[in-house]
């Protein structure tokens, strides 16, 4: 009887103790499905965003699959393969970076620090602070992401070596004064083709010379006077110019005008000799046939012209070849009624 209910007992208790395992057992399972779900949900979310990128603006971007890299230029939103390609971004716009600058040092330009070393030597051998402040732009985001490290740095040292290979060969007084537009285009050309041969898909879009002085306070001040003087020079020149255009062209005006009027006045004598000529001519073919009526003629318009103020009457011969011409002036006025007017005679012995 003993035996038996300690059977039973042992067997509650195995029961009991199965149980609990089992119920163990189907908390684990439940457990390990949530996590399950937790890092499937992540990897689905993270696969479904992951498949998306854009591209602003201003950027491009480089795709790489399989360790091919490709361009995307267009602007907007564009797919990926999750897992399999990779995707880096370049900004496209002009940025730039200062050359010297000694007082901002510290300061880093887009990755590229500014440069402790403006400090530069002439061909006179006269030592010189020169700042310069560089502009470039990507044109090729595959070449500047995996032709090179860091194409920015690279970029700077090619411009310091031509900066100071470029001043080395100008003297002070052009670095200071006039040489300034002429150092920085060779310059520029000269970073040019060193960027053409490197070919890590930068391209340079200006350098400029922001500022260019003697290292100590006193040679500073006698290449400002030096500079005022220049200033002045150039004033005076421009002032000179300036006068010279505008005294020019009114000379030029002032001969044209009286080239004009000499040439008119050169016709119109012209015209008046050909007239004469023509005159003469005609009365001369008069004259051969009827020599004295024309020399007649002749004589009471020359008469007309000389005493254009006397009106005469004209009697004719007498047969004692004499004319006699009377003022008719005395006889027709009618406000006078006077009778005593002098009286010309004027005689002449016909030919």
């Amino acid at each position: 009887m003993m035996e038996n209910f300690d059977d039973n007992i042992n067997k509650m208790f195995r029961e009991r103790q199965a149980k609990k395992a089992e119920k163990k057992r189907g908390g684990g399972k439940k457990w390990i499905t949530i996590i399950c779900a937790i890092v499937l949900a992540i990897v689905v979310l993270d696969t479904l965003f992951g498949s998306f990128y854009t591209i602003a603006e201003e950027e491009q971007a480089v795709v790489c699959t399989f360790g091919q890299a490709a361009a995307v230029t267009e602007p907007g939103l564009h797919f990926k393969i999750p897992y399999v390609q990779t995707v880096d971004k370049v900004n496209t716009t002009i940025q730039g970076f200062a050359i010297g600058y000694s007082d901002y040092s510290d300061v880093n330009y887009n990755g590229v620090d500014g440069i402790d070393d403006s400090m530069m030597i002439t061909s006179d051998y006269n030592f010189i602070q020169v700042d310069f402040y560089a502009e470039y732009r990507i044109i090729d985001p595959v070449k500047a992401i995996y032709a090179s490290e860091d194409p920015q740095l690279i970029l700077a040292n090619v411009a310091q070596n031509c900066i100071r290979t470029t001043i080395g060969s100008y003297g002070v007084d052009a670095v200071l004064t006039t040489g300034k537009n002429e150092i920085q285009s060779n310059i520029k050309q000269m970073i040019m083709d060193k960027l053409d041969k490197l070919d890590i898909g930068i391209q340079l879009v200006n350098i400029t010379i922001q500022d260019a002085e003697p290292p100590t306070d006193s040679v500073s001040a006698a290449f400002k006077s030096v500079e005022t003087a220049k200033q002045g020079k150039e004033t005076a020149l421009n002032n000179a110019n300036k006068y010279r255009n505008e005294q020019i062209p009114k000379a030029e005006a002032e001969v044209d005008q009286i080239r004009q009027n000499a040439e008119a006045e050169k016709q119109a004598r012209i015209n008046e000799a050909e007239g004469q000529v023509a005159r003469f001519n005609s009365m001369y073919d008069e004259y051969v046939k009827y020599p004295t009526i024309t020399k007649q003629r002749m004589f009471y318009e020359t008469m007309e012209e000389v005493l254009p103020s006397l009106k005469i009457v004209i009697e004719g011969a007498d047969g004692n070849s004499v004319q006699k011409m009377l003022p008719l002036e005395s006889f027709v006025s009618s406000n006078t009624g006077s009778s005593n007017q002098n009286t010309t005679s004027v005689s002449e012995e016909e030919e």
